[in-house]
This record gives structure tokens, C-alpha cells and sequence, in this order.
């Protein structure tokens, strides 16, 4: 059937002819596009190049563990205020960016367990570590704020490949970024007039699922944070596909689609909406009115030897649920180290190569420049205040470990 089709085709004069045709024409034009296609190569070669440069001389980074008290007294507002200090957007010149390869700082809020000891840090570049604990204790007057070592020692898996398990995803948006996610808000956690026994906080259901690793098990889950960027029209709307815009740009279209229409005559009028539709609308006015961030989410789980227990992975998989809401966004796993059929990875091959490349980029907190680059989404601050804040007594994990008193400072006033 194939050599029947193949063989009318090749013994077509007009299509041999027509063939012939395009190939003189696209030959004789790569003086055009040749260079074009060589130059964007060249650039982008040029830009992570720069860049890695620059990460490399002028970020060194820091991680941070943050001791939390019994008692919390703070909604997770609070988080915002702290997380709109991370808000680094400058990227200098033109020159700075093109020729010295300047990037924004980014951040990574993680919330760890170690054989069910849960703990929360935050890594930042070393010269906004003062800026930070400053605010943290701002906010939250009884942490403890220390430098720690980075935990990912604890479990050495590209050295000890034969004795360590490994499963690692990412997650994604369900919907365009504009649309929120549950928030925080939604739960009516933004009162503190709600007894602590009455409040339902969707961080408590992953301090309680990690809090359940038992001796030889590891969960990290680790969200990665730089000041959102610019981002290019769709050219399929238009001839200003070239032209730069802001994530909130995107979501005032987001809410004409959604407000708006086109009557018969071609004029725009207001859409009939049910109460349901305008308080997704109000949702997304409320989360354009915050700061965004370019946003990227992973978690891995590993385990020692017979340790590990397949039942943790289905936990993995669902532990950004709690955020997700039908009519508004949610987060969907858009990568993990494990296929469906035998077929897609022969002997094991691909998932290998994948877990050790999902544990190398979590080591690195790589996500927005190489050597893993992925594509970011963005979240508020509201939104990453919900997934990232520090629970209060509602929390009741026995691992969960908290400070019971905060060191005090001597008085100002103390005979030397």
C-alpha cells in the first residue's frame, strides 16, 4: 500500500515538478533565513553562557531553617509581607542583561522531612539573608532563624545510586496562570477572630503526610520563586505578537473573555453572569492586585533501601490537591520519574535518567536558567503564602518541631 502511494507520488511529473519548485525557492533564499535561524542559535548559546557566568561569580546562597513556636498568632497575611521582600525585579541595563549576563535573584521556599521530622527553610542569595530574617522576625517574633547545612547531604543518592530509591515530580497549573488557586482566603484563614480548633488550613494535610515518613524516608518539596518577567503577545491575536507584556496584562484579557462579548452589530457589552462567575472574576481582580512571581514546584521522595514504600509516591502525586478548586486553578503533575507501560522505557533507562536529573536541578534549585531550565508559571504572593506559611496549633504532628521558648536578648541596659 505504502510503495503504491510512494511510487504514484514519485512518478507525478507535477509533483516532482512542484517539489523541484520549493526547493530552488527556499535554496536560493537561505541568504535570508539561514542567518536568521544561525543568529538565534548564536544568541540564545550567548545568553546561558553570560549568564552562568554571572550566577556563578555573584550569587552564593545561603539556606535558612526557621524554628517555629506552639503558637501562631498570625494569619498566613503575614507570609505575604515576607515573601513581597524576595521581590527582586531589576535586571539593570540592556548592557548589564545582553553582555554581563545579569539575571533577577530567585529564592526557593521548602518545607522538608527527614524520617518524619518536618522542617521548613528558606534558600536565598547570601546578600538578602539580613533582609529576610529581619522580616521574618518582623512578622513572627518568636522563630528562630539559623544557617544550616544543606540537608541534601542527608541523602547522598548520586553516590549511593545502589542504595537509595528516588521518585521526583513537578507540578503545573490546570488552567492559565491568571486564574488563582484556593488561597488561604478562601478558607477563611484571614481572620484571626477563628478559633484555632475551627480552622481547616490545607498546609496541615502535607506537615501530616510527611510528617508520616518513617526511619530511612526523605520528602522535599521545594518552591522556586523569582520576580515575575515580561512575556510576548500569542501571534495568533494579532500583529503586535512581538510586543512585550505583564502577566497581569494577560489576565485583564483573561477577564474581558470573561466580562465581556460582542453583540450582532459587532459592539462589546457586559456578559450576564451567575453569582458563581463573579466571584471567579473577583478572584482574579484580587490576584492581579498582588505582586506575581515566576514559579516552579517539585517534590522528591527517598527512601533507603527496603525503606522505601511505593504508597508514599501516590501521596506525592497528590499532595498540591488541597489548592486546587474546579472553577478557579489547581496543580496537576506535568513530570515524574515513572512511566506507564514497559514499552516507554527499556530496562529502566529513561527513569534513571530522569531521576537523576530531577535530584540534580532540585540540589541546584534550578528551574529558570541552564543547565535546567523549565518554563515558569506565576503565583502571588497570596497564592504562595497559602502553600508556604507556618502553621499554627492546628498543626498537631508529633514530628512537627517547634520551639517551645525563644531565646531571649539580654537587657540593653546591663552593667558591663
Amino acid at each position: 500500500m505504502f510503495q503504491q502511494i510512494f511510487g504514484s507520488l514519485v512518478t507525478n511529473p507535477e509533483l516532482v515538478s512542484y517539489f523541484k519548485t520549493m526547493y530552488i525557492i527556499v535554496s536560493y533564499c537561505s541568504f535570508i533565513w539561514a542567518p536568521l535561524i544561525l543568529m538565534t542559535m548564536a544568541t540564545r548559546l550567548w545568553l546561558e553562557y553570560v549568564r552562568m557566568n554571572f550566577i556563578k561569580k555573584n550569587f552564593s546562597f545561603v539556606l535558612l531553617e526557621i524554628k517555629i513556636p506552639r503558637i501562631i498568632d498570625k494569619t498566613p497575611a503575614a507570609m505575604e509581607l515576607v515573601l513581597q521582600t524576595m521581590y527582586q525585579s531589576s535586571t539593570g541595563t540592556w548592557y548589564d542583561r545582553w553582555w554581563l549576563g545579569k539575571v533577577k535573584p530567585w529564592f526557593s521556599l521548602e518545607i522538608v522531612s527527614a524520617e518524619g521530622v518536618v522542617k521548613f527553610f528558606i534558600y536565598t542569595p547570601k546578600k538578602f539573608r539580613g533582609l529576610i530574617e529581619s522580616h521574618l522576625y518582623a512578622q513572627y517574633p518568636d522563630i528562630e532563624v539559623h544557617e544550616v547545612p544543606d540537608y541534601v547531604s542527608l541523602a547522598p543518592y548520586m553516590h549511593e545510586k545502589e542504595k537509595w530509591s528516588i521518585f521526583g515530580a513537578e507540578f503545573g497549573l490546570s488552567k492559565e496562570d491568571f486564574y488563582p488557586i484556593k488561597t488561604y482566603v478562601d478558607y477563611g484563614l484571614d481572620s484571626i477572630q477563628i478559633k484555632e480548633e475551627q480552622k481547616s488550613d490545607p498546609i496541615t494535610s502535607t506537615i501530616e503526610f510527611m510528617g508520616s515518613m518513617g526511619r530511612g524516608e526523605h520528602f522535599w518539596l521545594q518552591i522556586l520563586i523569582q520576580a515575575t518577567g515580561d512575556r510576548f503577545h500569542d501571534p495568533k491575536k494579532g500583529w503586535m505578537w512581538w510586543k512585550q507584556r505583564g502577566w497581569k496584562d494577560t489576565a485583564k484579557d483573561g477577564l474581558k473573555k470573561l466580562t465581556e462579548k460582542k453583540d450582532k452589530e459587532g459592539k462589546t457589552v457586559k456578559v450576564d453572569q451567575t453569582k458563581r462567575q463573579q466571584e471567579v472574576v473577583n478572584a482574579i481582580e484580587r490576584s492581579i492586585a498582588k505582586l506575581g512571581f515566576d514559579s516552579g514546584i517539585r517534590a522528591i521522595y527517598l527512601a533507603e533501601g527496603e525503606h522505601f514504600n511505593g504508597a508514599n509516591i501516590s501521596g506525592l502525586m497528590g499532595i498540591m490537591r488541597p489548592y486546587g478548586s474546579h472553577d478557579l486553578n489547581g496543580f496537576k503533575p506535568t513530570l515524574n520519574t515513572s512511566f506507564d507501560f514497559p514499552w516507554q522505557d527499556w530496562n529502566g533507562i529513561r527513569a534513571n535518567k530522569l531521576k537523576k536529573k530531577i535530584f540534580n536541578a532540585y540540589v541546584r534549585r534550578s528551574y529558570f536558567f541552564a543547565p535546567y531550565k523549565k518554563k515558569p508559571y506565576v503565583l502571588n504572593t497570596e497564592e504562595l503564602a497559602t502553600i508556604f506559611h507556618f502553621p499554627g496549633g492546628v498543626a498537631e504532628t508529633p514530628t512537627f518541631t517547634r520551639v517551645e521558648a525563644r531565646k531571649g536578648e539580654p537587657p540593653a541596659n546591663l552593667p558591663i
